[in-house]
């Protein structure tokens, strides 16, 4: 089989199977580490038997819905592969917009400190801790899984970043230590929407890592109680928001801290996407 048929015979079914076309050509690239250049200029070339091989058996393991991020193992974020599995959620374009929200609003002195709660795959805290070196940075995350993933994707890329085990800024209280800037993108989907959510989101990616409570808002509830308790003055605080949840959450930020500058800032799809927290005390 030639790489153009390949791709040809990879698209057709992955499209029967309602699943996008282009996951053929992630895993034709991955199987023979080719760039995109690479692949165009190989397109009339025969495929090795064993790489057909596997990469027909991904293909057919793609087609039942599973991520193709969770297949190769990988996702890109800020220009870096980030090491991914079933125990972390995969990282979005849209995160890449709250690290560039962040990087433009730090605040103007030395020493900062930031914690970024819920790290997942530990992809905010370590582009964060390698775009901005004199960062010192903590991610926190409840799943031991999940801080596995992160801090091998740390050693992998050379990013100094110190992790913990424990449930939002709770380790932070009982130590009774502070930060200059909390950042999270934490779960806020509302339970009963779960429902309608992509296959390859709804069934394979972490619950944990998704599901808000009941309307979406537990846990940034939970933020306005424990934040206040670990944040210096003139601190920063950004969100990652669901869509339609942006002024929901900078009402929260606002009644928690009245004289701050809390903006919502729609994505590059113009959807609210994050909420920054500049804190003037």
């Amino acid at each position: 089989m030639k790489v153009f048929e390949a791709l040809k015979w990879a698209s057709s079914f992955l499209e029967e199977k309602g699943q996008e076309a282009p996951i053929g050509e992630i895993l034709l690239k991955y199987h023979m580490q080719w760039n995109r250049t690479t692949l165009m200029m190989n397109m009339h070339e025969f495929l090795p038997e064993e790489s057909q091989q596997r990469f027909i058996k991904d293909v057919e393991k793609a087609a039942t819905g599973i991520p193709v991020q969770y297949i190769t193992g990988e996702e890109q974020f800020y220009g870096r592969t980030f090491r991914v599995n079933k125990e972390v959620l995969i990282p979005r374009p849209e995160t890449e917009e709250l690290v560039v929200g962040i990087i433009e609003r730090l605040p103007k002195r030395e020493n900062l400190r930031l914690v970024d709660v819920g790290t997942g795959s530990g992809a905010i805290a370590i582009t964060l801790s390698l775009e901005v070196p004199e960062l010192t940075v903590t991610a926190i995350d409840i799943a031991k899984e999940s801080l596995e993933v992160a801090e091998s994707n740390a050693k992998n890329l050379r990013a100094n970043v110190q992790f913990q085990e424990g449930d939002l800024l709770k380790s932070l209280i009982n130590e009774g230590e502070k930060v200059d800037i909390v950042v999270s993108n934490p779960p806020y989907i509302p339970l009963e929407d779960v429902k309608q959510l992509a296959v390859n989101v709804r069934d394979y990616e972490p619950w944990r890592a998704l599901v808000g409570g009941e309307d979406g808002y537990q846990f940034y509830r939970r933020f306005m109680d424990e934040i206040p308790q670990i944040i210096n003055p003139n601190g920063l605080i950004a969100f990652e928001v669901g869509v339609g949840q942006g002024e929901t959450v900078a009402n929260m930020l606002k009644k928690t801290f009245p004289t701050a500058k809390v903006e919502v800032v729609n994505d590059i799809n113009g959807k609210d996407r994050m909420v920054f927290a500049e804190l003037n005390n």
